[in-house]
């Protein structure tokens, strides 16, 4: 690789540049400031705006980073395309919420001298996930995936103040260990089948044949597992409730959005570019036949999304519930997976930002009602709805918008991957779908039985708000309510986000 083609690859990861850039000068403005972090959260909101900037004023332009062959266009490291920076402006956002969600936390707050090193970790995540997004070969793929697993790694344990921290912690590192090492061992694999990591070189190998089925088949399962880990997708899911509910809440955030974005990201990208072969005149992908791909992916869904909801159904701890609820999410984003065209992917796209929304906004008044009450329990929300209306009317559009209900924005999510779903002629998995949904309102609508019906033991104190701690919760509402009824802006945005899926 010459110096010129060098400064052509530095040119367009500026957005990755950046966030480099604002974690050096986070490191060394916490060695400056030794006792005073007030500055840390502001110098962190102003990286991920820039980096925004440039992601929003690039999204149209396309290009390979890092070419291993000067002849060739298609044998960069990265692909950066809309696609990937639909995901970035996600991971962007979600970022600069968890920033505020962050700053007004007691558990973040009570590091005291240690949030520098927060901040820190956290923009290891997101230089990680904006990797993974954008990443064409299976080396690169991976090496993103440990810079995210390893600072997540440490964050999942950060606070050390109970025995459930350090389990977190503990448990997260030893799934995650094995996951990379079976991912590992699947590109291992695939490099002595194909002779090649990248992506688009995998898919001409494959054309070609002379490729042995079995072992290739089973490569890809072992990678797959890889991934399903980080999406958390049964029965890869193990690690995630008791990761969730150990966590500082404002990670656990974090992981359950930004996390499960950059995984889909990247299981979309491996599939689309390594193992299609065409695009029917319908927009079907015509795919390599190594294994059923739908059946595989249709099992993993139905699994997920059952699971996640009848393990949230006897969870007390709400941080708990959310954990397995995130799981049935991941089977519902699942299903537009199993479409396999572009319809399926634009219902993903649309679906993961009201997602963000949604979930962040529960998992910060769970945070509010945390650091007041000191309790996650969801009978220690008795009455908290009539002494706190502004929470209780707040949480209950989460929890419905979680639901699928009109007419919140979940809704509107929901019935874009029945969309794609019955386009695709696979009635019965909408169908599934839908009684899974069902499933799920019981336990969203039991959290909201405590805070409105339910008598409380003793006297319920009233939780009081910050201005900040409103604006957080109005900021997330709104586009909730907004997005369920009006919600071109955000469905033509994502279309034009999938140009690279055309051939």
């Amino acid at each position: 690789m010459d110096f010129s083609s060098l400064y052509d690859s530095l040119a367009l990861i500026k957005p990755e540049i950046i966030i480099s850039v604002t974690l050096v000068l986070i490191v060394v403005l916490d060695l400056i400031y030794d006792k005073n972090k007030k500055l840390v959260p502001y110098l962190a909101l102003l990286g991920l705006i820039v980096s925004g900037i440039y992601i929003l004023s690039d999204i149209a332009n396309e290009g390979f980073a890092f070419k291993m062959s000067a002849t060739s266009n298609k044998f960069g490291l990265l692909a950066l395309d809309s696609f990937g920076s639909y995901f970035k402006l996600l991971i962007i956002l979600t970022s600069v919420l968890i920033v505020f969600f962050a700053k007004h936390s007691v558990e973040i707050e009570n590091t005291g001298k240690r949030q520098g090193e927060f901040y820190t970790l956290l923009f290891g995540m997101i230089l990680g996930m904006m990797f993974m997004v954008s990443a064409s070969d299976l080396i690169m793929i991976y090496v993103s995936m440990e810079l995210l697993s390893f600072s997540s790694y440490v964050l999942a344990g950060f606070i050390k103040l109970r025995d459930r921290n350090s389990e977190a912690s503990l448990k997260y590192i030893i799934f995650g260990g094995v996951a990379s090492g079976v991912m590992l061992f699947g590109i291992s694999l695939i490099y002595g089948l194909t002779g090649t990591t990248n992506l688009y070189s995998i898919n001409a190998a494959l054309q070609s044949g002379n490729i042995n089925l079995i072992v290739l088949g089973f490569s890809l399962l072992l990678i797959v597992a890889g991934i399903g880990y980080k999406i958390s997708a049964v029965p890869f899911h193990f690690w995630t409730p008791d990761v969730y509910e150990g966590a500082p809440i404002s990670i656990t955030a974090f992981l359950s959005v930004a996390s499960k974005a950059a995984g889909f990201a990247i299981l979309i990208r491996f599939i689309k570019t390594a193992f299609v072969t065409n695009v029917d005149g319908s927009g079907n992908w015509l795919l390599v036949p190594v294994f059923d791909w739908k059946t595989l992916i249709s099992v993993f869904a139905i699994l997920t999304m059952t699971l996640g909801n009848f393990a949230a159904l006897w969870q007390d701890n709400l941080k708990r519930m959310l954990a397995y609820s995130s799981i049935a999410h991941a089977g519902y984003l699942l299903l537009g997976v199993v479409v396999f065209s572009q319809i399926g992917i634009e219902a993903i796209l649309i679906y993961f930002a009201i997602y963000m929304l949604m979930n962040l906004g529960s998992f910060y008044i769970v945070m509010l009602i945390a650091d007041k009450t000191g309790s996650e329990d969801i009978h220690d929300y008795s009455g908290l709805g009539y002494v706190t209306p502004f929470l209780g009317v707040s949480f209950a559009v989460f929890l419905v918008s979680l639901t699928g209900l009109p007419p919140t924005a979940g809704f509107i999510g929901k019935l874009y991957l029945f969309i794609a779903l019955i386009d695709a002629k696979m009635t019965t998995l909408a169908v599934i779908a839908v009684l899974n949904s069902v499933v799920s309102l019981y336990y969203y609508i039991r959290v909201l039985k405590h805070m409105f019906l339910t008598k409380p033991n003793g006297e319920v104190k009233e939780i009081k708000l910050s201005t900040a701690n409103v604006v957080y919760v109005i900021v997330l509402l709104i586009p909730v309510l907004v997005l369920g009824i009006y919600f071109s802006p955000l469905v033509n945005f994502a279309e034009s986000c999938l140009a690279f899926l055309s051939f």
